[in-house]
């Protein structure tokens, strides 16, 4: 196995990293739109985020995402005007929005954990992933350093 200097291995993970993102984006785009959903990636992972809430406002939400209000608001807007969240205000706090999925969110986020489900099968299937514990434990690694 070549051995690769620090510089080199860095440029190598950053192209890696980016290249394997952008694909699966790619790939999971294109199925969406295959079964006739109209939504992008982005918007995807705002029902996703809204879904994985324990409570959720618009604050929380935003937080989950990493992104502003102001940018949630624009996206949950959208959204809204096609059919797939409710807005509703808290009753006991007015200055809170309750964010809900409406069923046809639930059959979108249905379609995307299918397609992550295949998608973890294919790459275990063919990569034979359960025999590599060191591509898995710098995987876990990974997903801590990019949570921070």
């Amino acid at each position: 196995m070549k051995k690769y200097s620090r510089h080199e291995a860095r440029e190598i993970i950053n192209e890696l990293l980016v290249e394997i993102f952008n694909r699966i984006l790619a790939i999971e785009g294109q199925n969406l739109k295959d079964k006739g959903i109209k939504l992008s990636m982005s918007e995807v992972h705002v029902l996703e985020a809204i879904e994985l809430s324990e409570e959720p406002i618009m604050s929380n939400i935003a937080k989950r995402l990493g992104i502003t209000i102001g940018s949630l608001t624009t996206a949950i807007n959208t959204l809204y005007q096609k059919g797939y969240v409710s807005r509703d205000r808290d009753a006991e706090d007015r200055r809170k929005v309750m964010v809900g999925l409406t069923t046809k969110a639930i059959e979108v986020l249905d379609e995307h954990d299918a397609f992550h489900k295949e998608m973890i099968d294919s790459i275990f299937e063919d990569l034979e992933l359960e025999k590599d514990q060191l591509l898995i434990e710098s995987l876990e690694k990974l997903s801590t350093y990019f949570k921070k």
